[in-house]
């Protein structure tokens, strides 16, 4: 057999094999799609922000920019396009690019295609309010929702934001990841990131760090005020650990509390939450106890809504907005679990307990509303209602799930532990949903689903509970508060309004006894 030399075919055939590859990664990089805004603020006391966006690697003539009409977690059409102003386009070399309006809230730009691109725009700012972007002289707050675009379809683009701000002395709060070495640069891995961390801009203050399993936690704001700041510390520890207690997990890496000064409001985020704060009136315990339960609500947000979610709030809408039958489980039993997580951090008693259930009770039954409005139809129509009802010509035929939502989160709790024999509560299933549907599936529950999570813990039907949420059926409050041996009086003021309030049963048997002890966390 005649013998053969192989070797430089096999070495031509690596090098060809090394080029080849070399040439299509070097196409795949030069076609990578990137996104990069440079916010800066050249007049704040004219509370405009100017904005320029630098992309490349766009095989697209055409891209549409689009300004979200609303932001996750409020709820409102928001039509933050309109405060767009100025926009212009140009290419690497100045050359300018054709963009134009092509409806409320999107921008055509043409000529894109391998092109290194910059659109520039202003955003003027006219309200104080935790849902919109703001600016003035002394600070900045920034909606990304209502300050950055996105090109239609690509929602999943990683983007890049540096921040240029007028004083040294400013500091930048925000959820965002941010880039090493750099103070004022940050990234995100898409745009639904992206919008769920607002940033907070000034001369700004710190409470210090605590840690609760390991996790950093800390308080930063603007205008803080005057206050004990480490009893305030202390409590909203207390307040993080007792809400970690009931899932048993803490799923991101650092949280941080961003008070945006005096106002109103508060918004929740992933692994932070925007609230409005001035801590000079927090000199009584009620003040305390008032701002702690605030805190609680927006914090236990980031489990209940950011991670237990209704099916339809992800992937969001940033056009039509995301409606859902299931907004009464995200807000109402968010208020339901801020007053059990206040008291079982030991920072409530049990008639301060009593008096907040209370107030929801009155709220909904002294509002003619409750005969023409279920819960569920409350949540799906809150994008026209409001959250709390519509004040206009509907007014009276609504309802609030901020108030019904909570309590009926209490009847189901009851109804729950008592055909349990107490082995089970609302707790468990928060965690079923967490860990099921968040955590193992990584989607959003369905109406169904959470029917389904509550009678499995409870081992029984609960359709006369779910009767409360998609119907008008007065809230049967004496039989299933009776679960726990509390009772309800009822007495009408000189005002002709109604007047309900919640103690104990004279006698309870034990199972009444033991699942009030554990449902108060004691």
């Amino acid at each position: 057999m005649k013998k053969t030399n192989t070797f430089p075919k096999y070495v031509s055939f690596i090098l060809l094999l090394i080029f080849t590859t070399t040439i299509t990664l070097t196409a795949k990089a030069q076609n990578k799609k990137t996104l990069a805004y440079t916010l800066s603020m050249p007049q704040p006391e004219n509370h405009t922000f100017h904005v320029e966006l630098k992309g490349n690697g766009w095989s697209q003539d055409t891209l549409s920019l689009k300004m979200p009409k609303w932001m996750p977690g409020y709820y409102q059409i928001m039509d933050y396009a309109k405060s767009l102003e100025n926009i212009s386009a140009k290419d690497q070399q100045g050359k300018k690019l054709n963009i134009v309006q092509s409806n409320e809230n999107t921008w055509k730009l043409t000529g894109a295609k391998n092109k290194n691109f910059t659109v520039s725009y202003d955003i003027k700012t006219k309200r104080q309010f935790v849902a919109n972007s703001y600016l003035d002289s002394e600070h900045a707050y920034v909606i990304c929702a209502n300050t950055f675009l996105y090109v239609d379809g690509f929602l999943n683009t990683p983007v890049s934001v540096k921040v240029l701000t007028n004083q040294s002395k400013h500091v930048i709060a925000t959820g965002l990841d941010k880039v090493a070495g750099k103070s004022n640069e940050f990234t995100a891995p898409d745009f639904d990131i992206l919008y769920d961390c607002p940033l907070l801009i000034g001369e700004l203050e710190s409470l210090p760090s605590f840690k609760v399993k390991g996790i950093n936690h800390q308080f930063i704001a603007y205008k803080m005020g005057t206050f004990n700041r480490d009893l305030f510390n202390e409590n909203l520890e207390k307040i993080v650990g007792s809400a970690v207690k009931i899932m048993g997990d803490i799923p991101y890496n650092e949280y941080t509390f961003i008070g945006i000064g005096p106002g109103r409001g508060g918004i929740e985020h992933l692994n932070n939450t925007t609230v409005s704060f001035d801590g000079t009136g927090l000199t009584t315990t009620a003040s305390m106890g008032q701002v702690m339960n605030f805190l609680a609500h927006e914090y236990f947000h980031h489990y209940n809504v950011k991670r237990i979610r209704p099916f339809e709030l992800g992937p969001f809408d940033y056009d039509k907005g995301s409606r859902s039958n299931l907004l009464w489980i995200s807000e109402g039993l968010t208020v339901y679990y801020e007053y059990l997580v206040v008291k079982r951090a030991g920072l409530m008693d049990e008639k301060t307990l009593f008096n907040n259930l209370e107030h929801n009770i009155n709220a909904v039954e002294n509002n003619n509303g409750r005969f023409y409005q279920s819960l569920s139809q409350a949540s799906y129509n809150t994008w026209k209602d409001g959250p709390f009802g519509t004040q206009g010509e509907e007014v009276g035929k609504t309802i609030s799930y901020y108030d019904k939502g909570p309590l009926v989160g209490l009847l189901l709790d009851f109804a729950i532990r008592n055909a349990s024999q107490n082995t089970k509560s609302l707790d468990d299933v928060m965690r079923l949903l967490y860990w099921q549907y968040y955590k193992k599936l990584n989607r959003g529950f369905t109406d169904a689903e959470f029917q389904t999570a509550c009678e499995q813990a409870a081992g029984a039907s609960l359709a006369n509970v779910f009767e409360y949420i998609n119907t008008t059926k007065e809230l049967d409050y004496r039989k299933y508060l009776a679960f726990a041996g509390l009772g309800i009086k009822e007495e009408i003021e000189l005002n002709g309004k109604r007047k309900l309030s919640i103690g104990r049963l004279e006698k309870s048997t034990p199972l009444q006894e033991q699942i009030l002890k554990s449902w108060l966390g004691e």
